[in-house]
Parts: C-alpha cells; structure tokens; sequence
C-alpha cells in the first residue's frame, strides 16, 4: 500500500482531464465507505492515499499553477495519508447558516484534541495534526480539523476483528457525542493498516 504521493503519480492537468469525471465518480464511491456521522453537524471522512491523490490533482486542476505547484501540494497532503499504524480523519463541522455555524464554532474551541476511537477496552485519542492551530486565541473551532489516530499493533489486531464494535467521538463539554462505526466502514478502514 502506498504511504506518500510522489511527484511521478501526479498527473498532468491535460491527462488528469480525460479521467477526471471517472476518478471523481470512483473516489466519491471510495469516500462514502469511510465516512461517519457523529452528532448533529460533524462527519469524520477517514483518509486514504487515494483521496489525498485525488485532492491533490484538484488542488492543480482549480488553480492551474502547474508543475510549480506540486510540491506544495505534496506537502500539504501527504501528511494526511495514514502510514500504516494510524488512521487519520478529516472532520468537518456542517453547518449551512454562517449565524448560527459561527456560533456552534465559537463554543468548540479545543473540540479537535477531544477526538477519540473506541473498541472492547481500548480507548485511541486523537492527535491534531500540528501544522497550525485550529482553534483560536478566542476559542473559536475551525470549521475543518485533521485528526491523526495512532494504533499499536495489538490495537490493530483488534480493531481488524470482524464485527468489532466501534466507537467514534468527541468529550469536549460542548460536544460530547458519540455514533458507532458501521461495520462495513470499520472493515474499509482495517485495510489502512500494514
């Protein structure tokens, strides 16, 4: 399984046009079996290579920098897909009306350090990935957060048992909830692991 996206997978716009509607029908299809619904607003989309691919090759098809741009966008992304004892999750915090999503936002200060998984006795913590900080000076939450879960190996084996039931959550005071995994998504994400 891959681990970093090298400058050679990265196509050209023009070759990245002529597939790009079959890859962004085949990575929404690839999203849906990795996301997970937690609270009223939140959903983890857990990562993989192939979605840091695809947003990579969206970033230089938007922008249209060209050959300039990828190494920014390779150090930007790469980080995000897990190395093989990890799981890593984009969060995003859905609220349509700006009122009341800066409102909701303004009580969730921290809400990213409070990121966990849970299954049988083993509770994994969340890391924020460090490359800045997503919560204000004021405790204002970004509306986006990126989640790093280390596993151990054992934690690996268990979460790879078939019908482990998995927990995905928050403690925050203000955004205490909780949703379990749905099996086939914890069967995808098991395949994440080395």
């Amino acid at each position: 399984m891959k681990r970093r996206i090298e400058p050679s997978d990265v196509l050209p716009t023009p070759d990245y046009v002529a597939v790009r509607a079959t890859k962004r029908r085949e990575i929404s299809e690839h999203k849906k079996r990795r996301r997970v619904d937690v609270g009223p607003f939140a959903m983890f989309a857990f990562e993989s290579w192939d979605t840091m691919w695809f947003q990579v090759q969206e970033m230089l098809y938007i922008e249209k920098a060209g050959a300039a741009q990828v190494p920014d966008e390779l150090a930007a992304y790469n980080p995000l897909i897990p190395q093989g004892r990890e799981l890593v999750a984009t969060v995003m915090f859905q609220i349509d009306d700006e009122g009341q999503r800066r409102a909701a936002l303004a009580k969730l200060g921290g809400v990213e350090a409070t990121a966990f998984l849970s299954f049988g006795t083993t509770r994994i913590a969340g890391v924020p990935e460090a490359d800045q900080d997503r919560t204000t000076a004021d405790g204002k939450a970004s509306s986006v957060q990126f989640i790093h879960f280390p596993f151990t190996q054992e934690q690996v084996a268990a979460f790879r048992q078939a019908g482990t039931p998995v927990i995905v959550g928050f403690s925050h005071p203000n955004y205490g909830h909780m949703a379990v995994m749905p099996e086939p998504v914890r069967a995808e994400l098991a395949a994440d692991f080395d």
